[in-house]
C-alpha cells in the first residue's frame, strides 16, 4: 500500500486537508489540519496509513514515519480505534507518549482525549517495550536526554559540595565549564575539581 502522498494542499478544513496529485485529489485525515492552512499551494509530503472496515475507507496522514508508527502501534491496543489514535497525536508529542508508556505513567495517559484508566493500562500492556523496538531513534534521544539531565544534577551537586568546602563561587564557576563535558557522579566531580585547582595552584 502506499508509504507516502506528495501533492500540492489544494484544501484544509478542521478534519483533513486534500492534496492534489496530477488533478487527483487525496483526502487525507491529520492530526493537526488546520496547522497547513498557510501552506495552500505549496508541495507536501504526508505518509500514510489506509485504513479499511466494511462501512468506509479512510486515508490518514503524519508528517514522519514515526508519527505514523506509533498511530499504527496505538491501533493494536483494546479500546483504541483510528479517531481516538488521532486524538492522542493531536493532544501530545510523540516523545512524551512514548516516555509515558514505557514509565508506565497512567496518569499522563488519561490526560488524552477517550482514555481512562482501563484503557491507559492496556496501552502499557500492549505497547511497553513494543514503542522502543520501533521507535528507537526516539527512544535514545529520551535515553540521552535523561543521561543529561543527570549529569547535570551531578554537576551541580558537586558545584555545591565545592561551595560547602570553602571555595568561592568565582573559583567555582571557573571550573565549571572543564568539567560539563565529563559524564561523573558528584563525588567523582568533586575529587576532579579539587585536583584540578591544585594542580592550578601548584602552576603558579
Amino acid at each position: 500500500m502506499y508509504d507516502f502522498i506528495k501533492g500540492t494542499v489544494a484544501y484544509v478544513c478542521p478534519q483533513y486537508i486534500t492534496l492534489d496529485v496530477n488533478g487527483v485529489g487525496y483526502q487525507l485525515l491529520l492530526p493537526h489540519p488546520l496547522q497547513y492552512e498557510a501552506k495552500k499551494g505549496e508541495v507536501l509530503q504526508l505518509f500514510t496509513h489506509f485504513y479499511v472496515r466494511e462501512d468506509a475507507q479512510h486515508l490518514y496522514g503524519f508528517p514522519t514515519r514515526e508519527d505514523r508508527i506509533l498511530f499504527q502501534l496505538l491501533l493494536s491496543v483494546t479500546g483504541i480505534g483510528p479517531k481516538g489514535g488521532l486524538a492522542i497525536l493531536a493532544a501530545g508529542r510523540l516523545e512524551d507518549i512514548v516516555k509515558a508508556i514505557d514509565s508506565e505513567d497512567e496518569t499522563f495517559l488519561m490526560k488524552f482525549p477517550g482514555i481512562g484508566k482501563k484503557t491507559a493500562r492496556q496501552m502499557i500492556l500492549d505497547l511497553k517495550g513494543k514503542v522502543s523496538e520501533f521507535l528507537p531513534s526516539h527512544q535514545m534521544n529520551l535515553v540521552a536526554a535523561t543521561e543529561e539531565a543527570t549529569m547535570n544534577t551531578e554537576l551541580e551537586e558537586a558545584a555545591e559540595a565545592l561551595l560547602a568546602l570553602g571555595y568561592s563561587q568565582r573559583e567555582v564557576d571557573k571550573i565549571r565549564p572543564l568539567l560539563e563535558h565529563e559524564d561523573l557522579t558528584a563525588e567523582a566531580y568533586v575529587k576532579k575539581a579539587l585536583q584540578m585547582m591544585l594542580e592550578g595552584k601548584r602552576r603558579r
